[in-house]
């Protein structure tokens, strides 16, 4: 049975790039875990920062959180003026089935869940990304995933319905979204059983 996916669409942070917010905390927690998930859990940190990857500036988030915790004032700042060390590099066996997708002349899209202010910061370094035919940035459409707007907006993009598209995303409630929205997807948990995935497709 030959495939009917003609687009592969795939999320960044967790996938193609490794970003975790712990590899900058760490140094200010040293040996100190538990208080850094403590910190984390109390400002409510994921939600926080979902809001700039939707298009609020981090100045506005910054201010805003640290009025609510002015006790964690100084660590809410070194998220925005240290942003860079959450990048921990390029996740190398997605990059490369990124490629083998190329070659085989798929249509490869991203639909990624960032911040402009910061994607711009790192976009330059990940050469990869030029393979993409285009990226959707929430950051950038002021949408975010799960919202079905976001998913419908990408469609768009493409071209294609969304039986015709494979969607790839390491967070759960962005998968279990497309999939209502009749999206093939992979729920991302390494590159070797992404290739898995794949190869059952026969897109590998």
């Amino acid at each position: 049975m030959t495939s009917q996916i003609k687009a592969v669409i795939f999320d960044f942070g967790g996938v193609l790039i490794g970003w975790d917010p712990r590899n900058l905390y760490s140094r200010f927690f040293p040996e100190q875990p538990q208080a850094m998930e403590d910190f984390l859990a109390e400002v409510s940190f994921m939600e926080w920062n979902a809001q700039q990857d939707k298009g609020r500036p981090f100045t506005e988030g910054v201010a805003a959180l640290s009025k609510q915790f002015p006790h964690r004032a100084e660590l809410i700042s070194a998220y925005h003026e240290n942003w860079k060390d959450t990048i921990t590099g390029s996740i190398e066996g997605t990059v490369e089935i990124l490629k083998t997708l190329k070659d085989k002349g798929y249509a490869l899209y991203g639909l990624s869940n960032w911040s402009t202010e910061t994607f711009t910061i790192i976009r330059h370094e990940f050469e990869f990304l030029n393979l993409l035919d285009d990226i959707i940035l929430s950051g950038e459409v002021k949408l975010i995933k799960p919202e079905p707007e976001i998913y419908e907006l990408c469609l768009q993009k493409i071209g294609r319905p969304a039986s015709q598209c494979l969607f790839i995303d390491d967070s759960e409630a962005n998968i279990i979204a497309a999939r209502k929205m009749g999206f093939d997807t992979v729920h991302f948990i390494s590159p070797e059983h992404l290739k898995k995935e794949l190869k059952i497709r026969q897109l590998l």
